[in-house]
């Protein structure tokens, strides 16, 4: 599942040792314009004993490729190897917006920065004369001093495993190819295969394969039960603010999806009504339809029909939101949903 970033270290870090009791395998710490996810995901490495831990992701603008890899070399370390490092371009929003760094080439600065970490992990001398990143900087650009140098300590692992967020079809490839998982995000099984099968396919075809078959981790609310139909409403908010809002009319990733799923016209109603300020209009604007395949909301019976449509689709790792009052309640949807699983 994938954790609130907007609450506090030590509750958060509580649950998450319920949720590991209760059956959860992965968490995913977001970074957006919040607390650092590497803080929260130290402080999880000492409160926790089997749960994987993944950033969800960093961004590949964020820091240089080197403090990445030294940065996910040190959070294996000290979870005794379950880190996995997510990655993404996120959008120009947050990246220009709040970090004051330029947005440009995100698939071309991704394959490098995914190279040097390895190269990194390995205890290579670096060594990368890219378009967008030269190690060690070349003389007529700095100094002249700079060494190719080798990471000091000895990693628990020389590949950490990779996980990229990516949801247009250049990128959805490059994860293909490169990563050991992808991440996309409002994942509507029936129809990913028409939206991602061909690119899927294109970055299969040339990936190597010692990283062996591609895990795609999924994110989904949750609810079970036989009075679960209101909660549906908690998902429409947050599609609205994507497709509606997350970027500029003309830019926007997640509107452009809902567009290839089939939704135009209802796209550009939204993204109209949220940018005018109209945001719960929006929300109400938002298909039943995709609201209903990207959750996993309904009866025991139902729930379990859509986790086996998910798997039919590829998913390997259902990344789930609870919807549930407390934390036990959180914690009793992740033993239902195991026992589904299971």
């Amino acid at each position: 599942m994938q954790l609130n970033y907007s609450g506090g270290f030590a509750e958060t870090a509580d649950e998450v040792g319920d949720l590991e009791r209760a059956g959860l395998d992965i968490v995913f710490v977001p970074e957006a314009y919040s607390f650092d996810a590497v803080s929260q995901l130290g402080f999880l490495a000492a409160r926790t004993e089997r749960v994987e831990l993944a950033s969800g992701i960093l961004q590949i603008y964020t820091r240089t490729p080197t403090l990445t890899a030294m940065t996910a070399a040190g959070l294996d370390y000290v979870s005794g190897g379950r880190f996995v490092l997510g990655i993404g371009a996120s959008g120009p929003q947050v990246i220009e917006g709040f970090h004051g760094v330029r947005y440009d080439a995100p698939l071309g600065r991704t394959r490098e920065l995914v190279d040097i970490c390895r190269q990194v992990w390995r205890r290579e001398r670096v060594r990368h004369q890219g378009r967008y990143y030269q190690i060690p900087l070349p003389a007529e650009q700095g100094t002249g001093l700079g060494k190719p140098l080798k990471l000091i300590n000895h990693p628990v692992r020389e590949r950490i495993p990779i996980v990229l967020a990516a949801i247009g079809p250049k990128n959805v490839a490059l994860a293909a190819e490169i990563a050991e998982g992808w991440q996309p995000i409002f994942f509507y099984p029936e129809k990913a295969a028409s939206v991602w099968g061909d690119a899927l396919a294109e970055g299969r075809a040339r990936r190597d394969p010692s990283l062996g078959e591609l895990d795609v981790y999924v994110g989904a609310a949750l609810a079970i039960g036989d009075d679960v139909e209101p909660l549906l409403d908690f998902v429409r908010p947050m599609l609205a603010l994507y497709i509606g809002g997350m970027g500029a009319p003309s830019r926007n990733f997640y509107y452009n999806l809902a567009q290839r799923y089939g939704f135009a016209a209802e796209a550009k109603r939204i993204q109209d009504l949220y940018l005018a300020g109209k945001k719960d209009e929006a929300a109400a604007a938002v298909p039943d339809e995709l609201v209903r395949a990207v959750s996993l909301i309904g009866p025991a019976g139902y729930v379990k029909e859509r986790v086996a449509a998910f798997a039919e689709a590829g998913v390997t790792t259902l990344n789930v939101t609870p919807l549930a009052e407390d934390r036990a309640g959180r914690v009793r949807l992740v033993e239902q949903l195991r026992g589904l699983v299971d």
